[in-house]
């Protein structure tokens, strides 16, 4: 792990593997940064960088009292910082919230191209609507941590249902992380449920918007509208994948990555 610090003293921290040029892998909000292993194999061929997000382990003496207006503002302006950072000009991969951030930050940053499997933005009339954040406070400040997180998992990763969820999450091997950052999941879900996606976004680099057809169809939706407010955009909608599709289905969504990079 790599730290270092910007120019307002924030810590920097982040894995670096390869050579070439710098991909910039940007998690959700669900998922530590080791959600990315099954992927990386696929891209050998770039300088794979992993930051340690704010609120995922970084030191952040403000991070309790960070409000929802501010998370999406202090994502992106660590990821600036980032890009900064790296030699060149990267390309920015990010999966749910950390899509949104990356779509974002590419509208001030100097980047070669943004891939963004299903950005976390709610369609207006479902964003009016939306209360996950406040059912997820209510069981965190109850004490139940697990419950709280599994009714994340149940609305965004399984939206149709699964047999055994208490089963799947035991053999899942990030669950744990996943229920320490119940907080951090919290303050994400607010500031998904308050953004409001532009007409137009400002980004000159080319997009690669993705999205599955067994994750939720807000997601869909959504990924649809934001490929749809961007100038130079691609939509690639993955049959039988679901919200999860960078860990579940790396192969065939490296696949597709590749043929867009290499346009």
């Amino acid at each position: 792990m790599v730290t270092t610090q910007s120019t307002d003293g924030s810590e920097i921290a982040y894995e670096r593997h390869g050579d070439g040029q710098p991909l910039i892998f940007l998690h959700g909000g669900m998922a530590p940064r080791q959600y990315w292993n099954p992927v990386l194999p696929h891209f050998e061929e770039y300088a794979a960088v992993i930051p340690q997000r704010p609120g995922f382990g970084t030191c952040l003496d403000d991070l309790e009292t960070t409000s929802a207006d501010d998370v999406l503002n202090r994502e992106t302006q660590y990821v600036r910082t980032l890009v900064d950072l790296v030699d060149g000009e990267p390309i920015l991969f990010g999966h749910s919230f950390g899509a949104l951030t990356a779509v974002e930050s590419a509208t001030d940053a100097a980047v070669g191209a943004v891939i963004a499997y299903e950005p976390a933005v709610l369609p207006d009339d479902y964003r009016t609507r939306a209360d996950l954040a406040d059912r997820m406070a209510a069981l965190v400040e109850d004490g139940e941590r697990q419950e709280a997180v599994k009714r994340y998992v149940e609305q965004v990763l399984h939206p149709h249902g699964i047999d055994d969820l208490d089963a799947w999450l035991a053999e899942w091997p990030v669950w744990p992380d996943c229920v320490e950052l119940a907080e951090e999941v919290v303050r994400m879900n607010r500031a998904v449920e308050q953004y409001q996606l532009p007409e137009t976004l400002d980004v000159t680099a080319p997009v690669l918007v993705m999205t599955g057809t067994d994750g939720p169809d807000f997601l869909r939706e959504s990924a649809r509208g934001v490929h749809e407010a961007l100038p130079h955009s691609r939509l690639v909608e993955f049959d039988g994948v679901s919200h999860g599709g960078p860990g579940e289905a790396p192969g065939r969504i490296a696949s597709e990555i590749d043929a867009f990079l290499r346009e």
